[in-house]
């Protein structure tokens, strides 16, 4: 049996340094995130998202990011769910994207905000069926007495809306708009490559290399 003390990774795939990264963190996001898809590896636009309540006790969770611009980076969800909660008493978050097989990391931290309901209705509208009616049915986040909740609200809502479900309420879109960026390159020996660009102003990047 192999103890988890012992589970061991040589990492040799890349290397990340000042010369070949781009000065804006934002384009360096793009030729990863576009690298990342291409390499065909299992949900690239996965990224952990980090907030922190009222109680000062940090929680993530797993969201899919869909869209990233100079504005931020921007995901979907319920506003009422716990992350919601937590983003409307303290306004930062940390994202994580883990590419395990290209062997890199991106860690991005900023304040967030709500985007439009123009913005929010439009991304809604493309969204499956069944996904529409989801954000309906799912109370987010709240205790419920079992799955048969989920399926009834769901049938519930499909017959009250059939095909046209509006996007509802308590349901759309944060934007985080960073102030830090880290670009985590693994190496072998454990001398991995780490790049931080963090903001100066309001739309300079210092760029500085971190010790593994």
């Amino acid at each position: 049996m192999t103890h988890i003390s012992d589970l061991r990774k040589s990492y040799e795939r890349a290397e990340l340094s000042e010369e070949d990264s781009h000065a804006d963190p934002l384009q360096q996001f793009g030729q990863w995130l576009r690298e990342a898809i291409a390499s065909e590896i299992p949900e690239p636009n996965a990224m952990t998202v980090a907030t922190v309540g009222s109680n000062l006790r940090p929680s993530t969770r797993v969201v899919l990011i869909k869209g990233y611009d100079a504005r931020g980076i921007t995901w979907f969800t319920n506003y009422e769910s716990r992350k919601g909660q937590e983003l409307a008493g303290n306004p930062y978050a940390a994202l994580q994207f883990h590419w395990i097989e290209l062997e890199r990391v991106v860690r991005i931290e900023g304040s967030v905000q709500k985007i439009s309901d123009e913005e929010s209705d439009a991304y809604f509208k493309t969204r499956p069926m069944d996904s529409r009616i989801g954000a309906w049915a799912s109370p987010q986040s709240q205790v419920i007495s079992g799955r048969s909740v989920l399926v009834t609200n769901a049938a519930r809502y499909a017959a009250q809306f059939l095909l046209q479900p509006p996007r509802p309420p308590h349901w759309g879109g944060y934007r985080l708009q960073p102030d830090r960026w880290e670009f985590w390159q693994g190496r072998k020996s454990r001398l991995h490559d780490r790049l931080r660009y963090s903001l100066v102003g309001t739309q300079s990047w210092q760029r500085d290399r971190l010790a593994p």
